[in-house]
């Protein structure tokens, strides 16, 4: 059986692909602050900021790992240096989470696996530097995954908005930004397509349609509490900026796509009869 190993797996979205893949995979993961996972004997304590990955590597001996880590950029940026040499001389692939970032100096078009990365964020410099080291790599050898924002039920974005409506404060939203989104559940289900199927490159795992991040904001409000929010709107140009990527050259296939419509489903808290 295929082994795993999913780098920030007690996190958002890397606990939703760990119990996306476990009944499939011999699947492990690593956790830092989060509770719970001690005594689970497929995870793994690591601090990328105080340590390396050899021992965990040394024990999994995984034929795939991913990537789902957050935290010190430098620290990071070690992390990616050391499987990128380990990837060279094991028989291992790597699945790297991106961003949609790696786009963000671009502002007037959405953007596609193969065009040019450029970024004006710290974060999205980041995501790039990794990205360069991995195209050095034989193709067979990776995917990078860029993903837009991903709700989910619980989702941090989520919870964040629940509070506000709770509390009655206001929710920070963009007019003139563009984006598309796609939830933690959504994004499991293509990545688990992706590493059956053996998939190699560059993917945009992002909903096929565009929509502002003002008007899906006020749409997740409406779906998940049926009141109007309060909104703070911060316009950061004149003109329609664009933080959006989209597939053409590697596309999955039609039941893995996605629409802003289906994730505002999956992060609804009511069915179609708008019962709770």
């Amino acid at each position: 059986m295929k082994r795993i190993l999913i780098l920030g797996a007690s996190g958002f979205i890397g606990n939703t692909l760990y119990k996306e893949l476990h009944p499939y995979f011999d699947t492990y993961g690593t956790f830092h602050s989060a509770k719970g996972f001690q005594n689970n004997q497929h995870f793994f304590s690591f601090d990328h900021r105080k340590e390396g990955l050899e021992s965990i590597l040394k024990e999994v001996q995984p034929h795939l790992i991913v990537s789902a880590l957050r935290g010190e950029f430098n620290a990071q940026i070690e992390t990616y240096d050391f499987i990128v040499d380990h990837i060279k001389r094991s028989n291992c692939r790597f699945i790297f989470l991106s961003s949609a970032n790696v786009f963000d100096a671009f502002q007037h078009f959405p953007s596609y696996e193969y065009d040019k990365t450029l970024s004006e964020s710290v974060y999205g410099r980041l995501k790039i530097k990794t990205e360069n080291q991995l195209l050095r790599l034989s193709v067979g050898k990776y995917v990078i995954a860029r993903l837009p924002m991903i709700f989910g039920l619980n989702a941090p974005r989520t919870q964040a908005i629940d509070v506000a409506v709770k509390n009655k404060t206001s929710i920070e939203v963009f007019p003139n930004t563009i984006i598309n989104v796609n939830s933690d559940v959504r994004l499991a289900q293509q990545l688990h397509y992706i590493i059956n199927q053996q998939k190699t490159g560059i993917f945009h795992l992002g909903s096929t349609d565009l929509i502002s991040h003002f008007d899906f904001i006020k749409n997740v409000v409406e779906k998940r509490h049926r009141q109007s929010g309060i909104y703070k709107q911060v316009f950061t140009s004149n003109k329609i900026r664009y933080l959006a990527t989209l597939p053409k050259e590697n596309r999955l296939p039609s039941h893995l796509q996605t629409t802003y419509m289906d994730v505002l489903e999956d992060i609804s808290l009511y069915d179609e009869r708008g019962r709770s």
